[in-house]
Order: structure tokens, then C-alpha cells, then sequence
């Protein structure tokens, strides 16, 4: 069982597999930026007595990421539609 997943989790790196690496690596930064965005607010509330005060480089690096990865994967889709 545990071979099989070693060998799956390999199986990402090849050229030809079912997985778009870019959607994983977009979805996993869109969940990151929304977990950054909730602790940054909450953290922002609590210690900064109500101020919002908002990290916005780091926010914006996973935005861009996030859109980058989206964008991409979007236009090989329509690329390859045609």
C-alpha cells in the first residue's frame, strides 16, 4: 500500500499523467492566501485593538500565484481546444 503511494506521489513529476499540476499548485495557494487572509484579520482585531492593519505583500505574492496558476491552466485548456 505504501509503495503504491510513493509511486503515485511520483508519478506527478512525469510528463505524461492525469493531473494538472498547475491547478493543484493554484488551489494550494488560494487555500493558503484565504488562511493567511483569516489569520491576518483575526490577528488584526486582537492585537492591533481594532485597527485593520493588513500584510498586504504577502497577501498579493499568493494572489499573483494563485492567478498565474489559473491563468495558465486556462489557456492550455483553450489552446488545446482548438
Amino acid at each position: 500500500m505504501l509503495i503504491t503511494e510513493i509511486n503515485n506521489m511520483w508519478s506527478l513529476f512525469k510528463d505524461k499523467n492525469d493531473i494538472n499540476e498547475k491547478n493543484v499548485v493554484g488551489f494550494a495557494s488560494f487555500v493558503v492566501m484565504c488562511l493567511f487572509a483569516i489569520a491576518d484579520l483575526l490577528t488584526s482585531f486582537l492585537y492591533a485593538d481594532g485597527k485593520l492593519v493588513i500584510n498586504e505583500v504577502i497577501y498579493n505574492s499568493f494572489v499573483w500565484v494563485t492567478l498565474g496558476c489559473f491563468g495558465i491552466s486556462s489557456f492550455e485548456k483553450v489552446k488545446s481546444n482548438k
